[in-house]
C-alpha cells in the first residue's frame, strides 16, 4: 500500500512533465510552420529598404556577403590573356522548344525544354532557362549597357552553373527578340506557356571572345558556385524591344558591381 501511494504521485510528476514537454515542442512545430508560410515575411527587391545592400541581412542563409560575388566592372587592361582558354562548344539546336515564359517579379524568364547544352572544359552545362536585366549588371570599362541576357546553364556533374552574358545595344531590332516578345505582357506572377520552337544560337554574337571568372548567382542566395563567361562583343536590338522589356520589369533590376577581392579575370578572343 505504502508502495502504491509513492508510485502515483510519482506518476503524476512524470505524465505532467511529459504532456508540457510534447506543449512545447508542439508549439516550436507550429512556429516554425508559421516562419516558414508567413507571407508577410520580407522579401528582396533592387529598391529601398529590401535593396541588394540589405540582401544578406533579408536572407540570412544566403551567400549574399561571401568573397566571390557578382557582377564585377571588367576593365580590359586589367584581364589576364592565357593561352589555357578554348573556345565554348556551344550545341543550341535550330529547333529547341521553349517551354514557358514567366515574369517572376524579378526579371522576365523563358525556360527550355531539355535538349541545349554548352560544354567547358570537358563538363557538359544542360540550359535551364535564360532571362533580361535592365540595364546589364556586368559592366565592361564602366559601361552599362542597355540590356543583359543571361543564359543560365547547369552541370549534374560539378554541381555548378555557368552563366552566359551577353550585352544589347540600341540599334538594328533583332527578329528572335520579336520572337520572344510576341508571348509579352505578362502580369507579375504569370506563366504563360509557350511549346514552340526557337534557335537561341539567333541571340549570340557572331563573334565568341569573352571574359570568365569565378563568381555567384546575381540574385539571392547569391551562391557562390557560378562560372561567368560575359561575351566582349554585344548583339543588338531596337529601342521598342528594349521598352518592352522594361514595361515588365522591376525599374533597374540590375545589381551593383561587387569587389573582385584578388580574383583573376581571364580574356579569351577568338582573333
Amino acid at each position: 500500500m505504502k508502495m502504491k501511494h509513492y508510485l502515483l504521485p510519482l506518476l503524476g510528476i512524470v505524465l505532467f512533465w511529459a504532456c508540457k514537454d510534447g506543449r512545447a515542442k508542439a508549439t516550436e512545430a507550429e512556429g516554425e510552420t508559421h516562419k516558414d508560410t508567413n507571407l508577410s515575411e520580407p522579401h528582396w527587391a533592387y529598391q529601398g529598404e529590401m535593396g541588394p545592400e540589405h540582401w544578406a541581412e533579408i536572407e540570412k542563409e544566403s551567400d549574399c556577403d561571401g568573397l566571390r560575388q557578382s557582377p564585377i566592372n571588367i576593365i580590359d587592361v586589367d584581364t589576364e590573356i592565357t593561352t589555357s582558354l578554348s573556345p565554348i562548344e556551344i550545341y543550341y539546336a535550330t529547333d529547341v522548344k521553349i517551354h514557358d515564359v514567366t515574369n517572376n517579379g524579378h526579371s522576365i524568364q523563358y525556360n527550355f525544354e531539355k535538349g541545349d547544352y554548352i560544354i567547358i572544359e570537358g563538363a557538359k552545362y544542360v540550359l535551364r532557362q535564360i532571362h533580361f536585366h535592365e540595364a546589364s549588371e556586368h559592366t565592361i570599362n564602366g559601361v552599362r549597357y542597355p540590356l543583359e541576357m543571361h543564359l543560365v546553364h547547369f552541370s549534374e556533374e560539378r554541381k555548378d552553373f555557368a552563366v552566359l552574358a551577353v550585352m544589347a545595344i540600341e540599334g538594328q531590332s533583332s527578329a528572335p527578340f520579336d520572337f520572344l516578345e510576341q508571348y509579352l505582357p505578362l502580369k507579375t506572377g504569370e506563366t504563360k506557356n509557350i511549346d514552340a520552337n526557337f534557335d537561341l544560337n539567333l541571340n549570340l554574337p557572331d563573334n565568341r571572345s569573352y571574359y570568365t571568372y569565378k563568381g555567384s548567382l546575381t540574385t539571392p542566395p547569391c551562391s557562390e558556385t557560378v562560372n561567368w563567361y560575359v561575351f566582349k562583343n554585344p548583339i543588338t536590338v531596337s529601342l521598342e524591344q528594349v521598352k518592352e522589356l522594361q514595361k515588365l520589369m522591376p525599374l533597374n533590376n540590375y545589381r551593383n558591381e561587387q569587389p573582385l577581392n584578388g580574383r583573376k579575370i581571364l580574356s579569351y578572343s577568338t582573333d
